[in-house]
């Protein structure tokens, strides 16, 4: 690939990049803009809205991605083979965190208050332990800055605010990590193969 193909395709990662964090930033940069949006289109047209435009971010950054790694990748660091199990490991509480996102009333919740940010800051750091590439580093370390950043704001806002997530028992404890396990199993079995082409632990 040419300088110039090359630009184009990190152009492109970039602005799907730009579209896709800058959305889920709203909330976090311009609470204001946010309320007058719900305000303006009611919630589920502002939810309309927020999820085509993220689907048309989320679109261009993995073509964008995806074009950077398979076409004469820019590499920064080679990473050792043997990094795979580390990061390996490292997803299993990444996975486990998602899926307490999404359960009501587990105690991880109630705890971290938003583990979907803290299963990323996870992710993108563990992919940056095992992918060199200046296209990597584009992505996993534009996600680990805004989970970050996210993770305070939304943490902050929080105790400001008092705000508290309730526990329902350790049934849904056990329901997240079991659901967390089955989930990570599915990745390394089959899923992250097929949807990135990349088999996640190298022997």
């Amino acid at each position: 690939m040419n300088p110039k193909q090359k630009g184009k395709t990190m152009t492109l990662l970039i602005t799907g990049l730009i579209i896709f964090l800058g959305m889920h930033s709203i909330h976090m940069l311009a609470p204001d803009f946010r309320q007058a949006g719900m305000q303006k289109l009611g919630t589920w047209g502002w939810k309309g809205v927020f999820a085509v435009i993220s689907i048309v971010g989320f679109v261009l950054l993995v073509i964008g991605y995806g074009e950077a790694r398979s076409t004469d990748p820019t590499w920064l660091w080679q990473s050792p083979a043997w990094m795979s199990h580390p990061v390996a490991l490292l997803m299993i509480p990444a996975m486990i965190l998602l899926v307490a996102a999404y359960v009501p009333g587990n105690r991880m919740k109630a705890r971290i208050g938003h583990p979907m940010l803290l299963a990323t800051k996870i992710w993108a750091l563990a992919h940056l332990l095992a992918n060199g590439g200046l296209h990597d580093l584009v992505l996993f370390g534009a996600f680990l800055a805004w989970a970050v950043a996210d993770f305070i704001v939304s943490r902050k806002r929080d105790r400001a605010a008092g705000k508290t997530y309730p526990v329902a028992g350790v049934g849904r404890d056990i329901t997240v990590v079991v659901l967390g396990l089955v989930l990570y199993g599915a990745f390394v079995a089959k899923l992250h193969v097929w949807l990135m082409g990349v088999v996640p632990i190298s022997t």
